[in-house]
């Protein structure tokens, strides 16, 4: 394990080191995810748009669904979704 000591700004932010950006492949303008656990925070690379639709697909071909319909997202379980894309 890793531990990076990074200094916080006046606003609160954070500068995520290249190195790792890199390596988890987060680019400019991408969206991160921040997890709580326990006294803990977990940085992770959000799903980017065409992801979630390629799992929205594969996730109605599991399912054997014909057409979506508005509100089938309230059923989706998010915990699921995110260890689907993000493989965790």
């Amino acid at each position: 394990m890793m531990k990076l000591r990074l200094k916080v700004g006046p606003k609160g932010q954070i500068v995520i080191p290249k190195i790792l950006r890199e390596k988890y492949g987060i680019k400019e303008n991408d969206y991160v995810l921040v997890e709580v656990k326990d006294k803990e925070l977990a940085i992770t690379r959000a799903p980017s748009i065409e992801e979630t639709l390629e799992w929205i697909k594969l996730r109605r071909r599991r399912l054997k669904a014909k057409q979506a319909n508005l509100g089938d997202l309230a059923e989706v379980d998010l915990e699921e979704f995110n260890e689907d894309i993000c493989g965790r």
